[in-house]
């Protein structure tokens, strides 16, 4: 939109041409004089004298303590000394401690008051904390003993509006302009002020003035079509657009505000065909139309905008700008806020074939491959990133999750041994990198390793439901340390009541316990809470069911584990036998 992009350019231009001088006032120095005391001796002196400039010395190689320490004994000779004070005021200021700078600047002005270098580093503290009145009477006093500076006049003028002191800032404006000649940042901040007063008389006089002074600048249009907006005259608005696309049909920016206009008037076909105009537009470059669709698609739920209309935008901005690979990541992120991550995956995967120096993109990437459960592709997409980025610990964890799901255990120790060294303060993916070893080593059958590092997984974190559980699954499983593996699986039932996956270990470290009631117990409850499609708790039924002396109940279990698939290797024998056979294999 025009007006707003115009003043937020005025406020970019304030804010950096204050910060860029202020910085350059602050960096040169007051020329060094010590003050001069009647009161201090000769000694006092040549000591004041010696250790100031020591002081300088310590400040400009960066040791900072040090020069805090020289200034403060400078102070103690000399407590009057407004240039030490200054010193020390920078050193403050520097390290964000406004409040003390600020106090030894105002005594420091107290003592000296025509040193300019005090005043403006005052000022820039003062703005800096919002004090903008006190700022603006800083300038006042600046531009009073340099009645022909006119930064100080112009920083006069913006801190008195900024203090709401409208009057006198528009008065500080008249003054700078009858000193520069008319100036469109002048004209529009006096027209901002006539606003703000109240008078839009005047302020339709400036921008009048500004149009007149250069009728084909058509930005000028703009402030009057969005001021005419502002005021509610929708008639005065639109034509004043129209003349922007008269005088440039190119203007693409004026497609943005023209949005702007027929959004507000309720008309948002019409809204949406500028939008698309603005896009399409080879001549507005590609990084305002981001901004734009950024800013308006922002919050996803409150968009002006549906799905297929943001897809459509999308399609226009990348035949506009084809060769912009942003384009894949927008895209993408637009899907996702669809849970359409296949798809989004095919453009991050288009990103990286034009970039594959961002791990951004390849973290995103991995992610999800996880979620989608891909884990081939995973596995190939890890690998790629640790080849590109071997510093990052967490394509280490993610390829050892895709290489364990793939059954490679070696490599899983493999790379979960080489992914170590990055992890550092990491306690998430040390847990993870613990765990990925507990699984890989039990499947490799090197039990006493894997129950060292489920032992490790638990001490870093007492409360992970996942690792205690298959650790007691496990123990179950090869009838080993059965009170302790009962104890840990109550745990996490006790946290997770209604979890299936953790009811059935519970049942089954019971049924190992020989506990067959309360293991029904728990088993049945396993399958009311969403397992009754699960070919392992219908087996586990069944096996408990047996031992219950329910042997038809039991048959009729193992049959529907059976039609499921993915039971134990001997369940089709249970079946054929129609009696409970241990497994072999752990």
């Amino acid at each position: 939109m025009i007006l707003k992009r115009l003043t937020y350019f005025l406020v970019l231009t304030l804010v950096f041409i204050s910060c860029s001088t202020v910085q350059k006032q602050l960096v040169a120095e007051p020329v060094v004089e010590v003050d001069k005391e009647d009161e201090l001796s000769e000694d006092q002196r040549n000591e004041f004298e010696y250790l100031f400039i020591e002081g300088l010395k310590q400040k400009k190689l960066g040791n900072v303590q040090n020069a805090v320490s020289i200034f403060s004994r400078c102070l103690e000779i000399d407590p009057n000394s407004s240039v030490a004070m200054y010193e020390m005021a920078s050193i403050h200021y520097a390290n964000k401690d406004l409040t003390s700078a600020s106090l030894l600047l105002e005594k420091a002005i107290s003592i000296n008051a025509d040193n300019k270098w005090y005043k403006l580093m005052l000022a820039e503290i003062y703005r800096q904390r919002q004090q903008f009145k006190e700022a603006a009477v800083l300038y006042t006093e600046l531009s009073a003993k340099e009645p022909e500076n006119k930064e100080f006049l112009y920083y006069k003028a913006v801190l008195l509006g900024m203090s709401e002191n409208y009057s006198e800032a528009l008065t500080a404006y008249d003054q700078l302009e009858k000193k520069t000649g008319l100036n469109e940042q002048i004209s529009v901040a006096k027209q901002q002020l006539y606003i703000k007063q109240d008078q839009p008389d005047r302020a339709f006089e400036e921008i009048n003035r500004l149009i007149e002074s250069n009728p084909t600048e058509t930005q000028y249009y703009g402030l009057m079509a969005e001021f005419y907006q502002q005021v509610g005259d929708s008639v005065n608005a639109l034509n004043y657009f129209n003349k922007i696309l008269d005088i440039d049909p190119e203007n693409g920016f004026v497609h943005f505000s023209l949005a702007n206009f027929y959004i507000e008037q309720g008309d948002k076909e019409m809204a949406f065909d500028h939008i698309k105009k603005a896009f399409a537009n080879t001549e507005l470059d590609a990084e305002s139309k981001i901004q734009y669709y950024m800013l308006q698609t922002s919050d996803a739920e409150n968009s002006e905008w549906t799905n297929d209309q943001i897809g459509e935008l999308l399609d226009i901005l990348h035949a506009a700008h084809p060769d912009d690979n942003r384009m894949y990541t927008i895209y993408a992120e637009h899907l996702m806020r669809q849970n359409k991550i296949d798809e989004a995956r095919n453009y991050l995967k288009q990103y990286l074939e034009t970039d594959k120096d961002n791990f951004v993109i390849w973290q995103q990437l991995l992610f999800m491959d996880n979620d989608l459960m891909d884990f081939e592709s995973l596995y190939t997409n890890s690998k790629a990133a640790i080849e590109l980025f071997p510093n990052q610990a967490v394509s280490y964890a993610l390829h050892a999750v895709a290489a364990l799901q793939l059954k490679k255990y070696e490599e899983v120790l493999a790379i979960v041994d080489e992914g170590e060294a990055y992890v550092l303060d990491n306690q998430s993916l040390k847990i993870q990198f613990e765990l990925y070893k507990a699984e890989a080593n039990y499947n490799l059958d090197q039990v006493d390793e894997a129950f060292k590092a489920f032992d490790k997984v638990i001490k870093l974190d007492p409360n992970n439901y996942m690792a205690i559980n298959n650790y007691a699954y496990y123990l179950s499983v090869r009838g080993q340390q059965l009170e302790k593996a009962e104890r840990l699986s109550g745990k996490v039932v006790q946290a997770n009541p209604e979890n299936p996956t953790y009811l059935d270990t519970y049942a089954w470290v019971l049924f190992k316990r020989e506990n067959y009631l309360l293991a029904k117990f728990y088993i049945e409850t396993a399958i009311s809470n969403g397992g009754s499609e699960n070919s392992v708790l219908l087996e586990h039924y069944g096996d408990i069911l047996y031992k219950l002396g329910e042997t038809d109940k039991a048959l009729e279990n193992w049959k529907k584990a059976q039609a499921l698939g993915e039971g134990t290797e001997v369940l089709d024998q249970k079946i054929k036998e129609s009696r409970f056979i241990e497994s072999l294999v752990p």
